[in-house]
Formats: structure tokens, sequence, C-alpha cells
């Protein structure tokens, strides 16, 4: 008995192991293992097969999102009030402004020519001029455009025709009047266009231009309630050159620290945050929107897509008919326009085109996607 006993309990397993806690979590922690991967890969399908395609040439996907319109904090002019909120949906923008050398395929693709290269068409322009406004002389209708022509010496900032000088001739190929040329300047921003010409040119490039409420959100960058497109940091006259705009006294001396004169070359600058450049400086950007110097007053809540108001109003002009520019020039300076900053706004007449006006465009997600 003893010698049978001794060999039962060699053959009976010590310390048997039934099922335990610890098991069954082990189980739970492979189910949740799997269910957390099945989550990841639709996840990760969603986002694959919702994912923006890739952008047109030249452009950038902006994502679109909600965001602050208008200055909150310090601000310069009335126009940038009230500060309020927009939402937009996601485009695509051009990376620079539309260049010379790009503007230059569209007219040889189609003969087009600007505003600025026709003759003035006084009933037409008469109707911007309180009634019974005596009709220019002959050379003041020819074809030509606005040139900045700094003057010698400080001047009040009351009167900008002490800058400004209409220059028969002057066009987008002759920037400063005739004798001017492009050569070397294929890279700069196109200017000298009106809004008609930067629309003709969207057109014809399967583009449009953009709202200012997406300009805005674009030149932000991503970044919420900062001064400028690049943050807070403040520029200067000799250092920490973050755009293309003044350096000296406005309007009559300029050091050109930054190394320009006039317009720089598209990508002279670092880009913001979702890779733009020159969202600040160089040239004023069209967008389609009618310009109301009020044209935030009222709007409550959060506002989508705005496509901007039905009518035209500027209380300097009241019967110039006016469109949004955005982005300030290589003009601006903190002591007479600081409008290299996101929230900067003003109207300039649609048929105008002047020395620091050009533009970019935008393509909506859904008409790239058709054409691809």
């Amino acid at each position: 008995m003893a010698v049978h006993s001794k060999r039962r309990n060699n053959l009976t397993p010590v310390n048997p192991t039934p099922p335990t806690r610890g098991r069954r979590w082990s189980r739970w922690a492979v189910y949740l293992g799997l269910l957390t991967a099945a989550f990841g890969v639709a996840y990760g399908l969603t986002a694959y097969l919702n994912r923006p395609p890739a952008a047109p040439p030249g452009m950038v996907w902006i994502p679109g999102g909600e965001f602050v319109m208008g200055a909150e904090g310090e601000t310069r002019q009335k126009n940038e009030l009230p500060a309020h909120k927009v939402r937009v949906d996601g485009f695509y923008m051009d990376e620079t402004e539309v260049t010379n050398a790009q503007f230059r395929k569209f007219v040889e693709a189609t003969g087009y020519a600007t505003t600025a290269e026709k003759p003035v068409d006084w009933e037409e322009l008469k109707k911007q001029f309180p009634p019974g406004t005596q009709k220019p002389s002959a050379d003041r209708l020819v074809p030509g455009s606005l040139v900045f022509t700094p003057p010698n010496a400080a001047v009040p900032f009351n009167d900008m025709n002490r800058w400004w000088t209409w220059t028969a001739g002057a066009c987008w190929k002759h920037p400063e009047g005739p004798g001017s040329d492009l050569a070397g300047r294929d890279d700069h921003p196109v200017v000298h266009v009106s809004w008609d010409d930067a629309s003709a040119y969207a057109k014809w490039a399967g583009k449009r231009l953009p709202t200012e409420a997406e300009w805005e959100f674009a030149a932000r960058g991503g970044l919420a309630g900062k001064r400028f497109p690049w943050g807070d940091d403040m520029p200067n006259d000799t250092d920490r050159f973050k755009a293309n705009i003044w350096q000296g006294n406005f309007p009559h001396q300029n050091t050109k620290a930054d190394g320009w004169d006039r317009t720089a070359p598209v990508k002279s600058f670092p880009p913001n945050g979702y890779g733009l450049y020159e969202m600040g400086g160089n040239a004023w950007e069209w967008c389609s929107d009618w310009y109301r110097a009020d044209a935030y007053v009222g709007r409550a809540g959060v506002t989508v897509n705005p496509k901007g108001p039905n009518t035209f109003w500027d209380p300097n002009e009241p019967l110039t008919p006016k469109r949004v520019n955005r982005g300030g020039s290589f003009l601006c300076h903190v002591t007479y326009c600081e409008s290299y900053r996101p929230a900067a706004r003003r109207g300039t007449g649609f048929d105008t085109g002047m020395s620091h006006i050009g533009f970019r465009c935008v393509v909506d997600r859904a008409d790239w996607e058709k054409r691809k």
C-alpha cells in the first residue's frame, strides 16, 4: 500500500493550476488589442479615403476650420472690427502670388489686354464722381496706371497724391512706366492688374479669387490670435526681415535694408505655417468680396463661409465700386499702414491697377477632383 500510494502521488500533478482571474484578463487584453487594431485600421482607412488629393502644381492644401476674423487686440483700422468667429471649408491656394512669368503665359495664350492697357472709358469712370464733375483732359484718359513715385522730402500722410502718379503707358509689362520692363523680374509678383484682370486670369487657370475670409484664415497659417503671419515678433528697419515692407521713413526715404526697393521675388521670405509665401508685404492681393468698411458689423455667432457683402461702401469714396485687398505691400510701414497684419483690409476700385497690387488664386477641393 505504501508503494502504491507513492506511485500514485508521483503521477499526480504537483501544484495544479485551474483557470485564474489572470488568464481571464489576458484574454480580455487580447480582445481589446484586436478591437483597438480594428478601430485603428478603420480610422486609417477613413482618413486615407477622405484625404485631400495631391495639391495642384504650385498650390498647397488649406485645411479649413474656425478662427477669429478681424483684430482682437491693438488695431490700426476701424474696418477690422468687430472681431468675430468664422468657419471656412478647406481649399487649395497658390503658394505664392501670381508672377510675371505666369501672367505672361495667360496673355500669350489668350491675347488678353489688361485694364491699364486700354483707354479710360469716361462714361464709366464718371459714375464714380459727383454729378457735374468735369471730364479730364485727353492725356489723362490714355492707357496707364498709378505708379509709386517717392517725394524728395517728408510729406503729410493725408494726401496720397504726393506719392502716387498717374503714368501713361504704365502696365504689368512696364511697372514704372515707359522705359521700364520686366528684365530680371519674371519671378516677381505681377502688379498693375485690376480686379477684372485677376478674375480673368483665375478663370483661365481653372481657379478663382479667394474670399476675404479664406484669405485671412490662410494668412494666419494656423496661428490663433497672432499679430502677424509669422507670430508676434515685431519687424524693424534693420533686421528680422520676415516680409518685404518699407524700411526707413515713409514715403521719401527707403533704406532698402531687406534688399528690395519695390517688389521682391516670390519665396524671398519664410513661408507661414501652411506653406504660403509673402502673405504679408510685397504686393496687396485681390479678394473676391465687395469692400464695405462696415462689413463685419452685425455678424453674430459663427459665420460659415462668408462671401462678403452684396454692395460696396467706403465712406471716403462712397461712389467708387471697390473690391477687397489683403496683405499689404512693400510700401507698408508701422508709421503709416501696418497692413502686413492678417486682419488688415482695404478696398480699391475694381478697375484700378497700381504698383503694389497683385493677387493669388484658390481652387475648391471638389473642382480639383473633377478636373483630375
